[in-house]
């Protein structure tokens, strides 16, 4: 890096409403990544209404290296009954191959872990797939405990129709 450091490299930064055809094209590249692009119905609209609209639910942050978009992080809120406080869950991390190994996942997590202990808020959650080695080695570096006993439930298209209707 020639004597540059990460914090002249890196900018981290919340998603703006222009950023919505750049989230939703890295949301693509994501879904390559996880051979899951037939999977995705989202549009740059979406992104933008959602993100962006008059009562966002979601949010982004997102990770530029040297002025380039690298990587996001998509989030929302989520609230722990147990613990009765809200906790923040991260739907979403990508950052673009060309830019892994500079401490971008890494920064990009650090700031929502920040943002937890500034709301005193009670936990960080994420899932990962399970044959995803270098995310599950990335994570539990951080400290991040896997959750074995925990499996993820999802109700989608016709089976949520059918019991919607039920």
């Amino acid at each position: 890096m020639s004597g540059a450091s990460l914090e002249t490299e890196l900018v981290i930064r919340p998603a703006r409403p222009q950023d919505a055809v750049a989230i939703h094209a890295l949301i693509g590249e994501l879904a390559d990544y996880e051979k899951l692009r037939h999977e995705v119905d989202a549009t740059p609209a979406d992104i933008e209404r959602d993100l962006f609209g008059t009562n966002p639910r979601v949010f982004a942050e997102i990770a530029q290296w040297q002025g380039e978009l690298a990587g996001f992080a998509l989030w929302f809120y989520n609230y722990s009954t147990f613990r009765g406080r809200h906790g923040v869950y991260l739907e979403d991390l990508f950052v673009r191959p060309a830019w892994r190994g500079r401490g971008i996942g890494k920064a990009l997590i650090v700031t929502l872990a920040r943002r937890c202990a500034a709301e005193g808020l009670a936990r960080f959650q994420w899932s990962v797939l399970d044959w995803n080695t270098p995310a599950i080695q990335f994570y539990q570096s951080l400290g991040a405990q896997l959750t074995p006993e925990w499996l993820g439930c999802r109700l989608e298209g016709d089976a949520l129709k059918k019991l919607a209707d039920a």
